[in-house]
């Protein structure tokens, strides 16, 4: 790969701000049920690792990147084809390139278990997006697994209050 190409470390460390635009939507940034296709599955890599500079990768770079990879056709035609479902059969050895592109391993397109596993990985890499919570994340790190706890709890009285649910007190 070249050095545009996104290692975990690239995403974790670059905290990556803002959504792309556009009409995909993405599962993790939205928790549904998306990434259980392989479409899905592609759009929440795109989504979630993006450049150092936060940007998103374009179909033409990560197809690139692939084609070089493989030294087989990969198109960015092709590759928005997978990424909205309009085709949905790939080679193995586009699949294992991506999953090298995106640092994340092949498994996660074929093992319901493993691609849940990385899909929750990439729930919380969404999350650390937002300045605030990635805040409140990094003055956490110093608390005792007590106080951890308790602020724990007091995000769960919050989130059951913000979504009408009876809570309860601390």
């Amino acid at each position: 790969m070249g050095e545009n190409t996104p290692t975990a470390a690239d995403s974790r460390g670059s905290s990556a701000a803002g959504s792309t635009s556009g009409p995909a939507a993405t599962s993790a940034d939205s928790g549904s049920d998306s990434t259980s296709t392989l479409a899905g599955k592609i759009d929440a890599l795109f989504q979630v690792i993006r450049r150092p500079t936060r940007e998103p990768y374009s179909h033409e770079e990560v197809a690139r990147a692939c084609r070089e990879a493989t030294g087989e056709s990969f198109s960015a035609t092709y590759l928005w084809q997978l990424r909205t479902g309009r085709r949905d059969n790939p080679t193995k050895r586009h699949l294992e390139a991506l999953a090298q592109f995106f640092d994340v391993p092949v498994g996660y397109f074929f093992d319901d278990e493993q691609g849940a596993a990385i899909t929750k990985e990439l729930e919380l890499l969404g999350a650390l997006r937002d300045a605030g919570v990635r805040s409140m994340a990094l003055r956490a790190v110093n608390l005792s697994p007590e106080d951890a706890a308790t602020i724990s709890d007091m995000i769960d009285v919050l989130a059951r209050r913000e979504r009408g649910s009876p809570s309860r007190e601390l």
